[in-house]
């Protein structure tokens, strides 16, 4: 977008395009006997996989998805302007939101499907807030959002239910398991939870609120979304599930009740809106209803109905859309009290759009006219609830009617504003997109044959009723004409008494009563007024749990976990027989040690001894595995205690020196209580743990299979980069985000500072002066710190930036050790970065040796010398190592293999010998990386950054 502007789009367009293509190469008749299947194992312990199913449903909305995606990209490039703001950002998400559809009705597994449900959602929270500077936008995204997620846990928690029943994950499984035959409550809840989700993508009541409140959206989003894909995915849900939902006629009335009432009130709103594009807004919301009213029914003539009315309306609303947005663009408004006649402005638009209401309306010989036959046989012939469900669904095509009217006539007949005096230049790019759209309203009736042949490959796997539908542009004389006749003229009687029907819906309508009717009537009030009442509920509970005292936060844990673990605890009973009191005496000494340690940082009143005597029980931890023999755990934990004590000393500086007092005896027993409470339970739980073994620990066996298969023979390196690398990917994402989290709360505005080095000093004074440095001799700060000067050749330092320090801040005997060491200390981070594989070490003991190499030149030489040491940024660290460590498994991939597999290769060198090289070894570097990354975040922020902060504080004084 940046180097091509709004032109960009019909690059964009591509994508689906290509989709679009080979979807249409695809033949739908091959595909109802041998869909087009394929799957790569994902979670195999679940039973999870990215499997992939193409039949003639999916085929169908498909085509759809790319193909009206295609022609909505390519309008976009017309729509907006150069100037537009985010206009990247809008194009980058559209399209994404184009790809997650395309994954969402080809998924097969439930957990893929509801994978790419969410990001439709998330990618139309992006899209709807687009304008983030206005409040309209943001609360229609926000109400999208949380109305569309709530019903997709629901969804997810019936799907699961479903697989669990049937044995697999797949949708195609699920519809096909016998374990439905009997029908029963199970079957009825997970339905209902799964029609939950699906009504809730496609805006039934009561969720229907958020789709005209979606409008917000640059209309491309509505032509797009909100006609042709989003709002589809809950009738196409639906229809996935057709041949089970027809097992549960419950589940299958509910949806059909809600989609009849959805359209009757979405035909009722849509007949008081003034603005053209909420007009099509509600009409879509009553659409929506009567697409899923009649896909509920769950038999072989509704499902070809439904299939074909979801077409037609795919066909007819995008365009409407699309056309609004061009008279909005080009006659500057969308109320159709003030577009004047711009159909003598815009001749073709007013076509477009007359065509596209015409069938929307139902008006033969159009698409929407043969759907909505099919849609009025099937009911009637289907029985008298059936007829009953009709009967309403006509009464919602009269509204269609009248409301398809208002709109021709808003949008291209007389109105109260003056035609623009030079006639606006609607390019063909303009008109173009919707006008390809809109012409299969016009050529799909003329191959209602093999159109009927085509979507019969998913009725025919849908129960049969015995009721005859047919796709037919002259069809059958009988009730079911008769009732679309009836529809077209109530419409027309109700178009034309519109002003008595205004006056009728001012008199119902809940505003002219007043009152709390309007708020309990009103969906998004509701709504909002829930939202209220849980943010209200939330406030109350955080007041009662969450009172911002840390010791209350752990005491409360700490109790539910004696509560929950007494229990366990209690099973105790006798003691395993291989209980020993210690396995060598040397540790009744370093028990000593530690306990000592433990009740001394209890007891100490000042912060900086109890942080020092935690660290003296982390120490006794690691001499304890060093004694079992586990030097790698044992390293880790020396060099991860030494981090965290200099990480909380540093922290300290913002702290008060002391603890505060607590004067109560009995809080202090309280204390104790739970502390030594929580002790017993834990040690209690690690006994049953060990007396409840009843395998062989497989420990043993790594040893072998580590060198044959992982290339090393370091065991615990191994399945840390081999094995087990998924937790290790895990653990530093984790680390990532921390160091993310802890830099945002110091550099509050902006993370990534320049890094200030000391041929950047402006001031020839030192920093970190003394308070009291006005009485010192005025020679005491007359150097310059830049190395070059002449001047500073007088001063002897070991650092880089030692004089950068106030001299009374210097330790020449920390600085002589800091220049002999730091080399050093780099060096053996290597060697346990390269050894790791086959001695103690890795990537992870090499990384926390250069952090505290760096910290070192930190302490010894302030925050110049640590950006003299290391003068990158350290978010450029962390994501090159995380980069790396994401490559390492995909690589492979590429390869053929699968993910994060090992490849082991043996070199020849000259002095060293025959050596053995993993892959694993460069995830290793990533994680060196990402480490070293985190150390250097932490200095950046809880050093450098309020170094500079008690600096200030120091000047304003």
């Amino acid at each position: 977008m940046r180097e091509m502007g709004r032109d960009a789009f019909y690059l964009l367009a591509l994508a689906p395009a290509a989709t679009a293509l080979w979807t249409a190469s695809q033949d739908p008749h091959a595909l109802a006997s041998d869909p087009l299947i394929g799957s790569v194992p994902w979670i195999p312990a679940f039973g999870v996989e990215l499997s992939w199913r193409l039949d003639v449903l999916s085929w169908v909305l498909l085509l759809i998805v790319s193909g009206i995606g295609t022609l909505v990209l390519a309008y976009c490039a017309r729509y907006f302007k150069d100037t537009e703001p985010g206009l990247g950002r809008f194009a980058a998400v559209l399209t994404a939101f184009a790809g997650a559809m395309v994954g969402l009705v080809v998924a097969d597994d439930v957990v893929v499907l509801y994978t790419f449900w969410e990001l439709t959602t998330i990618f139309s929270f992006l899209l709807i807030g687009h304008y983030s500077d206005k409040q309209a936008s943001r609360r229609a995204a926000m109400n999208a959002l949380l109305s569309t997620t709530a019903g997709g846990l629901a969804m997810l928690a019936g799907l699961l239910m479903l697989a669990s029943r049937a044995g697999t994950m797949s949708l195609a499984g699920i519809v096909a398991s016998p374990m439905w035959s009997d029908g029963g409550p199970f079957l009825l809840t997970a339905l209902l939870l799964v029609l939950a989700g699906a009504t809730s993508k496609s805006a039934l009541v009561p969720t229907h609120f958020w789709l005209p409140g979606a409008m917000a959206a640059p209309t491309p989003v509505s032509a797009y979304l909100h006609a042709a894909a989003m709002v589809k995915a809950g009738i196409y849900l639906i229809l996935r599930l057709g041949p089970v939902i027809a097992l549960a006629p419950a589940a299958s009335w509910t949806v059909a009740v809600l989609g009849a009432a959805t359209m009757l009130v979405g035909g009722w709103r849509a007949l008081r809106q003034w603005d053209i594009k909420l007009l099509l807004a509600y009409g879509t919301v009553s659409q929506l209803g009567f697409m899923a009213a009649i896909a509920a029914i769950g038999t072989r003539g509704a499902a070809l109905a439904a299939l074909a009315l979801l077409i037609a309306h795919s066909l007819f609303k995008a365009p409407l859309f699309m056309v609004v947005g061009a008279i909005d663009k080009k006659f500057g408004s969308r109320d159709l009290r003030c577009l004047n006649r711009t159909w003598r402005q815009a001749p073709v638009l007013a076509v477009i759009g007359v065509l596209s209401a015409a069938s929307m309306a139902g008006l033969p010989p159009l698409l929407g006219f043969v759907t909505k036959e099919a849609v009025l046989t099937a009911l009637w012939e289907g029985g008298t609830g059936h007829r009953a469900l009709a009967l309403a669904l006509v009464a919602g095509s009269i509204l269609t009617v009248a409301y398809a009217w208002r709109f021709v006539v808003g949008a291209f007949g007389p109105g109260s504003a003056e035609p623009p005096a030079v006639r606006p230049r609607i390019t063909p790019g303009f008109w173009g997109p919707p006008a390809l759209i809109a012409l299969g309203t016009l050529a799909l009736p003329l191959l209602a044959g093999p159109l009927e042949a085509l979507l019969h490959g998913y009725a025919d796997t849908v129960p049969d009723d015995g009721a005859v539908v047919h796709l037919a542009l002259v069809p059958h004389v009988g009730i079911p004409l008769l009732l679309s006749g009836i529809a077209i003229a109530g419409g027309a009687l109700l178009a034309l008494g519109a002003r008595p029907m205004a006056a009728l819906q001012h008199a119902v309508s809940p505003q002219t009563r007043g009152g709390a009717l309007e708020e309990w009537l009103d969906a998004e009030k509701s709504f909002r007024r829930l939202l209220r009442v849980t943010d209200r509920a939330a406030v109350a509970v955080t007041g009662l749990v969450q009172r911002g005292s840390l010791p209350y936060t752990l005491g409360t844990m700490f109790v539910v976990l004696i509560v929950l673990m007494v229990p366990v605890a209690a099973r105790i009973g006798a003691l395993p027989d291989n209980l020993l009191p210690f396995f060598s005496p040397a540790e009744v000494g370093i028990l000593v040690i530690a306990v000592l340690g433990s009740i001394g940082a209890a007891r100490s009143r000042r912060r900086l001894r109890a942080i020092m005597l935690v660290t003296v029980t982390g120490f006794c931890s690691a001499l304890l595995f060093l004694m079992w023999g586990a030097p790698d755990v044992a390293t880790t934990q020396v060099l991860v205690e030494t981090i965290l004590t200099v990480v909380m000393v540093l922290v300290l500086r913002r702290l008060p020196l002391h603890f505060s007092r607590r004067p109560l005896k009995s809080d202090q027993w309280l204390r104790w209580s739970i502390a030594i409470g929580t002790a017993v339970v834990l040690c209690s739980v690690a006994l049953v743990a060990a007396g409840a073994r009843v395998d062989e620990p497989f420990g043993p066996g790594l040893i072998e299979t580590a060198y044959t298969i992982g290339g090393g023979h370091n065991v615990v390196n191994v399945a840390l980069v081999d094995a087990r690398v998924w937790d290790t990917m895990g653990e530093i994402s984790v680390l990532l985000v921390v160091a993310i989290g802890v830099a945002s709360l110091i550099f509050v505005t902006r993370r990534e500072q320049r890094i200030a080095r000391v041929k950047d000093i402006e001031r020839p004074q030192p920093v970190w002066r003394r308070p009291d440095a006005a009485a010192l001799p005025e020679n005491v700060f007359a150097f310059d710190v830049r190395p070059s000067s002449a001047e500073g050749n007088r001063w002897r330092t070991w650092l880089s930036a030692g004089l950068t320090l106030a001299p009374e801040r210097r330790m020449v005997i920390l600085e002589v050790i800091t220049r002999l060491v730091f080399p050093l200390m780099m060096l053996f981070s290597i060697y346990l970065l390269m050894a790791g594989h086959n001695d103690p070490g890795g990537g992870f003991a090499g990384g926390l040796v250069a952090g505290l190499a760096l910290t070192l030149r930190y302490l010894a030489g302030g925050r110049y010398e640590l950006s003299e040491a290391a003068p990158v940024q350290a978010g450029l660290l962390l994501g090159t190592g995380m980069g790396i460590a994401v490559l390492t498994g995909l690589v492979p991939v590429a390869l053929g293999g699968g993910v994060f597999d090992s490849y082991v290769t043996t070199v020849h060198l000259p002095v060293l010998g025959e050596k053995h090289l993993a892959s694993a070894l460069v995830f290793d570097v990533g994680v060196y990386l990402v480490v070293i990354g985190v150390v250097l975040d932490f200095l950046r922020s809880l050093g450098s950054q309020i170094d500079r902060q008690q600096e200030a504080e120091l000047d304003a004084r």
